[in-house]
């Protein structure tokens, strides 16, 4: 699994309540706005990026691609992004696997053949997923 964007992930600090408490009392209105931060709880935010970036000089095409991405996305396209990181997040190691294997495989269909294969594949069980994946390995 490759990591979040650069941006995604300043704002999924900025947006975690136990990032919030762990540090002293804030107001919402001094946490909404990155002019009203000090130096130093921007500071707390950039470091691990800016270490990320200089830790990996392959990847930074790819950071800043994504990075200028996330950038272009609306604000619901964001939201729906941001809910589908968590849902990744939550998955065991096998949920992560089947949907890597389902994502190739849905990556090679016609729009028709995806929306078909979706539809089957919410109306199955556990099971009958597992059965699939072992039937229809990624190419």
């Amino acid at each position: 699994m490759k990591f979040p964007s650069l941006v995604f992930a300043v704002l999924v600090a900025l947006g975690t309540p136990a990032y919030a408490q762990s540090q002293r009392p804030q107001t919402q209105q001094s946490l909404s706005d990155w002019e009203a931060l000090t130096p130093a709880q921007r500071e707390v935010l950039i470091a691990p990026l800016r270490a990320r970036w200089n830790d990996n000089p392959t990847q930074r095409a790819e950071m800043m691609n994504r990075a200028q991405h996330w950038a272009s996305m609306s604000p619901t396209e964001r939201k729906l992004a941001q809910r589908g990181m968590h849902r990744w997040e939550k998955l065991s190691p096998e949920q992560r696997a089947e949907a890597k294997e389902l994502y190739l495989r849905m990556k090679t269909m016609t729009p028709e053949a995806r929306r078909a294969l979706r539809d089957q594949w919410h109306s199955m069980t556990a099971e009958q997923r597992a059965a699939w994946l072992k039937a229809n390995p990624p190419r």
